[in-house]
């Protein structure tokens, strides 16, 4: 799993970096009015910035969707091998096979299912608190980069919002009484700012929203599941023990 985050991770820097640049130059074309020539003004660095960052957030978001839908699996977090061995171990080879078969998972699941059996010496409320205690750890875990997708999901409307206003700035200032090419240029720049900032905005935040919402679900989901697992397993060992 280590290997597929890392090539996961390499393939979105070599999109990233080998990406066309946002602005390519134009042609060398004048347009002469009269005496005077006028060229389109260059891209702002504020604006290269708050596109770039933006561009940045997404691919990031893109990368924790990806890395989150492989790691959050229901068969990687809870392995079917396990379940189906935990509902046959009866004796103590069966659950020698059950931990041998948890530490090769090597799950949150797995790992839940091998403290279990580590503590069976112990009574079962020590057992029980100390399985808590795990999951906790657990729970952390599955968790991880889900953050981050919240934390993108809130800044990124606001850097639409930022790129809104300073393209707002930029159209207000080619306003004027006369005309004239350059304020033109300016006019359209603004607009073109404001209108490409807050879709690059919204077309972060949606995604990272929905993928924020999904596996805060999913964890929820699963760890209601492992819960109840451990539970019957040391329910069945203990009532057998007595």
């Amino acid at each position: 799993m280590n290997f597929l985050r890392t090539c996961l991770l390499v393939s979105f820097a070599l999109i990233l970096f080998s990406a066309p640049p946002a602005y390519a130059e134009a042609p060398n074309q004048q347009m002469t009015i009269g005496a005077n020539t006028h060229s389109t003004p260059p891209p702002s660095t504020m604006k290269n910035a708050i596109i770039g960052v933006l561009i940045l957030t997404s691919m990031i978001s893109l990368f924790l969707i990806v890395e989150r839908s492989l790691v959050l699996r229901h068969g990687a977090v809870i392995p079917s091998r396990l379940i189906d061995l935990q509902g046959t171990c009866s004796t103590q080879d069966e659950i020698l096979s059950l931990r041998i078969t948890a530490n090769e998972t090597r799950s949150p699941y797995g790992r839940l299912i091998s403290c279990a059996i580590d503590h069976l010496h112990l009574s079962r409320d020590e057992n029980m608190e100390l399985l808590q205690t795990r999951a906790r750890a657990e729970i952390s875990k599955m968790e991880r980069g889900i953050v981050i997708l919240e934390i993108i999901t809130g800044i990124a409307p606001l850097l639409g919002l930022v790129g809104t206003i300073f393209g707002l700035i930029t159209l207000f200032q080619g306003m004027g009484v006369e005309a004239t090419a350059e304020q033109t240029a300016l006019f359209s720049e603004g607009i073109s700012i404001a209108l490409k900032a807050t879709l690059l905005g919204l077309v972060v935040a949606i995604p990272s929203l929905i993928g924020w919402s999904y596996f805060n679900r999913k964890v929820e989901t699963l760890s209601i599941e492992m819960e109840n697992l451990c539970d019957q397993f040391l329910r069945s060992q203990y009532l057998r023990v007595d």
